[in-house]
């Protein structure tokens, strides 16, 4: 069976409430607080994961920074990274998307809950709207995720490129980067049936803004994509 229809068919008694909730949160954002609507965001997630199947092993967990306003950067593998984090993570977080995910349903309405902002990767303009954005919502104290690669890599565990402008937003903001590191999370969604399986995420320590403020942003990437780089070495 596909994993996607293993995770609506055990949860289907749930679906309509859950959905109902989430849709409604997204039509009156400004009327809920930040930590309610993740708390209903994080129930959703956290039943597809178990009922999908999937042993979601998370380490590092002490090392997200104490106080809210920082930005995650994550190495790329597919559409469960998201899933995997936001059923971890009990803080409030946004992300940012490509355009093609704007409007489907049910991440359109995440998106709308979280502040997240999608992003068009062939017009410089909007990008530069979106990094914007982005620097002032952390500026207020929100958290973001943000996948340097611009794209899912197509090659599992390997990384594809990470590019500099992604990491304008937090030197901008002056705020920690926290790097990210998803291990054989592709296997979820890319492998046929749904078979038990295993992914990996890793938070690493947080690189303050005092550690990376002289660096140009191509030598930021570079260091956030070492860091990564290395976790996933030691666990594959």
């Amino acid at each position: 069976m596909n994993r996607i229809a293993l995770m609506v068919l055990r949860n289907i008694f749930r679906v309509p409430g859950l959905f109902s909730k989430l849709w409604h949160y997204a039509k009156h954002t400004d009327e809920y607080p930040e930590q309610e609507k993740w708390n209903h965001i994080h129930k959703i997630l956290g039943y597809a994961v178990k009922a999908g199947n999937v042993d979601l092993q998370v380490y590092g967990k002490e090392n997200l920074p104490a106080q809210d306003g920082f930005v995650m950067y994550g190495n790329h593998q597919g559409m469960f990274d998201v899933v995997a984090l936001a059923a971890d993570c009990e803080r409030p977080l946004a992300a940012v998307l490509k355009k093609e995910l704007a409007d489907v349903p049910m991440l359109k309405q995440i998106r709308e809950c979280t502040h997240s902002f999608a992003m068009d990767r062939e017009d410089a303009r909007q990008s530069l709207t979106v990094i914007r954005g982005v620097t002032e919502e952390v500026m207020k104290g929100r958290n973001y995720l943000i996948f340097p690669e611009g794209t899912r890599s197509k090659n599992g565990n390997v990384m594809g490129e990470f590019h500099g402008g992604s990491f304008r937003a937090a030197m901008k903001a002056k705020c920690p980067i926290v790097p990210l590191c998803f291990i054989d999370c592709y296997k979820v969604l890319d492998q046929k049936g749904s078979k038990p399986v295993s992914v990996q995420m890793h938070y690493l320590k947080p690189i303050p803004y005092e550690e990376y403020k002289d660096l140009k942003t191509v030598e930021v990437a570079e260091l956030v994509k070492s860091r990564i780089q290395e976790v996933l070495d030691a666990n594959t």
